[in-house]
C-alpha cells in the first residue's frame, strides 16, 4: 500500500509530490508530458512558453519551493504597463496620463478618469489592506478575505453601465488577463488585476529563469519513476482506512491502493473521478467556473535593440489577444549587449480564446501573427522563426460572485482525500504551489498519527477521583 498518491500532474500535483518525497509516493499524469498548464521549451538563451509566467516572491509558498529545488527566479525587469489602442502602441508611462495619450474621444477620456479614480481610491484605501500578509495569520485565512472582498457583484456591475466604447475596452481588457470577462468576475477580482498592473499590493511578479518547465521537469526528475506519464485515473474509491485509485496506462487498466490520496486535477475531473464526495462538496466542485485559453509563442531573430526591450506586457484591446508579453524580457534585463532575437507569448482568454479556439493552428498563428506585427511594428513578422499554438479548452478558474461561499467547504475535502489546484484561491501558479504543500502536510500529518497509534499501545485512561 502506497502513503500517498497524487492524481495530476500540473504545478499543485508536482509540489504536493515535492513535499512527501520522503514518503512512498507515487504521481500519475494522464498527458505524456509532466506540467500541465505550464509548458515552456529552451531556444538557446531564450524560451518559448505557453503556460504560467508569472510567480510570487517572497515570504510565498512559491518562495519556499523555489528554495527548497534551486530553482532561480527574479522579479520581472520589464514594464507591466504597455498598452495599444486605435492604432497607437504606449511601452510605458503613468496610467493616469494614458487617457490623454491614446486617440479617443474626450467621452471616453472622461470616462475612464472617472472610474479609474474610483478604482485607484479602491485600491489605495481597501484592497492593499484586504490581501496584506499579516502577522500570525494562515493563508487560509488570508485568502478566504480575499474572496470576500467585493463578492457580491461583477467588476461590470460595480464600475457601471454604458460608458463610451473606447473606455469600456481600456478596463475591459486589463481585467481580462484571466479567463472571466467584466460581466462575469467580481468586482474584488478586477481590482486585483489593476494592483498588479500597477504593482500595488502583493502580487505575482518573477519570471523563472529559463523558462517555467525548468521548475516542473525538475522536480519530476528528482521523484523519478514515482511520476508516472499516459495515466489516464478512471476512479478515485474511498475505503474506510484506505483509498483505491484505478488508472488505464499504455492500453491496460491498473489498481493502486494508498492511505491517502491528493486530487490535483481541475474541479471537473475531481468531480468526475472521485466517487461517494459529500454532496455539499460535490456541489462545491460543479460550482467551479473555467474559461478557455489560446496561446501563441513566437522567437524571432531580429539583430537590433527595439522599442519592446525593455516592456515585459502589452495590453491589447480591440485585437484578437488580451494581452502580448515578451518573454525575453528577463535575458533582456541581465545582458551586457543585446543578444540577437525575442521570445513572446500572446494569451486569447475567454471570448477571445472562444472566437480562435475552432480555428486552424495555421488560421489562428496568421490571425496573431498579424495582430502583433500592428502592434509591435519595425518589421516584427519578417523576424518572425518559430510561432506555435497551444489551446486549452479548460483553461483556468475565474472568480464570480458568491465564489467566496463555497471556500470552506473546498477546503474541507474528506479524511482521506485531499484538494489541491488553483481552483483553490485567487492566485493562479501561487495558490496551485501553495495547496499542493497543504495537501502534502496534511496527508503526511495524517499518516504520521497513524504510525504513531499502530506501533504504540493507547495509554490506560485515568479514572476520575
Amino acid at each position: 500500500m502506497k502513503d500517498v498518491v497524487i492524481v495530476g500532474g500540473g504545478l499543485a500535483g508536482l509540489s504536493a509530490a515535492w513535499r512527501s518525497r520522503f514518503f512512498d509516493t507515487l504521481l500519475l499524469e494522464s498527458q505524456p508530458r509532466i506540467g500541465g498548464r505550464i509548458r515552456s521549451e529552451r531556444r538557446g538563451s531564450y524560451w518559448l512558453n505557453w503556460g504560467g509566467h508569472m510567480y510570487a516572491g517572497p515570504g510565498s509558498a512559491t518562495d519556499t519551493l523555489f528554495n527548497e529545488t534551486g530553482i532561480e527566479a527574479v522579479e520581472i525587469p520589464g514594464s507591466l504597463t504597455g498598452f495599444n489602442m486605435n492604432g497607437k502602441t504606449l511601452y510605458r508611462g503613468t496610467l493616469a496620463t494614458y487617457p490623454l495619450r491614446l486617440p479617443i474621444s474626450m467621452g471616453s477620456r472622461i470616462a475612464a478618469f472617472t472610474v479609474g479614480a474610483r478604482i485607484l481610491r479602491s485600491l489605495i484605501m481597501e484592497y492593499i489592506n484586504v490581501v496584506k500578509v499579516r502577522p500570525g495569520e494562515s493563508a487560509t485565512k488570508r485568502q478566504q478575505r480575499i474572496y470576500d472582498f467585493r463578492n457580491d457583484v461583477t467588476f461590470r456591475e460595480w464600475i457601471g453601465r454604458n460608458m463610451p466604447q473606447d473606455a469600456e475596452e481600456i478596463f475591459d481588457v486589463t481585467v481580462t488577463r484571466c479567463t472571466g470577462s467584466v460581466d462575469q468576475i467580481t468586482a474584488g477580482t478586477g481590482i486585483g488585476y489593476f494592483s498588479l498592473v500597477l504593482g500595488i499590493g502583493a502580487g505575482l511578479n518573477r519570471g523563472i529563469v529559463g523558462g517555467p518547465s525548468t521548475l516542473t521537469e525538475t522536480i519530476a526528475a528528482r521523484l523519478g519513476d514515482r511520476v508516472q506519464l499516459g495515466a489516464e485515473v478512471l476512479e478515485v474509491v474511498p475505503k474506510k482506512d484506505s483509498v483505491v485509485v484505478r488508472y488505464r496506462q499504455n492500453g491496460e487498466e491498473h489498481e493502486v491502493e494508498a492511505r491517502t490520496v491528493i486530487m490535483a486535477t481541475t474541479a471537473t475531473v475531481t468531480n468526475k473521478v472521485t466517487k461517494d464526495l459529500p454532496q455539499d462538496l460535490r456541489d462545491a466542485l460543479g460550482e467551479i467556473k473555467y474559461g478557455n485559453h489560446v496561446v501563441t509563442s513566437v522567437l524571432t531573430n531580429e539583430t537590433t535593440p527595439k522599442k519592446w526591450d525593455d516592456v515585459y506586457c502589452i495590453a491589447a484591446p480591440k485585437r484578437s489577444f488580451s494581452i502580448l508579453t515578451n518573454q525575453s524580457s528577463i535575458v533582456r534585463g541581465t545582458e551586457a549587449t543585446r543578444q540577437p532575437g525575442s521570445t513572446f507569448m500572446v494569451f486569447s482568454p475567454g471570448a477571445k480564446g472562444a472566437a480562435l479556439i475552432n480555428k486552424t493552428d495555421e488560421e489562428i498563428l496568421d490571425i496573431h501573427l498579424n495582430d502583433m506585427d500592428e502592434v509591435l511594428g519595425e518589421g516584427f513578422r519578417d523576424s518572425v522563426v518559430e510561432a506555435e499554438t497551444w489551446r486549452l479548452p479548460e483553461g483556468s478558474p475565474y472568480c464570480f460572485p458568491g465564489r467566496g461561499k463555497i471556500q470552506h467547504t473546498l477546503l474541507r475535502g474528506t479524511e482521506r482525500i485531499k484538494l489541491a489546484g488553483d481552483y483553490l484561491g485567487t492566485m493562479y501558479t501561487e495558490t496551485a504551489i501553495g495547496t499542493g504543500l497543504q495537501a502534502a502536510q496534511d496527508a503526511m500529518s495524517l499518516i504520521a498519527t497513524e504510525t504513531q497509534q499502530a506501533g504504540s499501545p493507547k495509554a490506560p485512561l485515568l479514572s476520575a477521583i
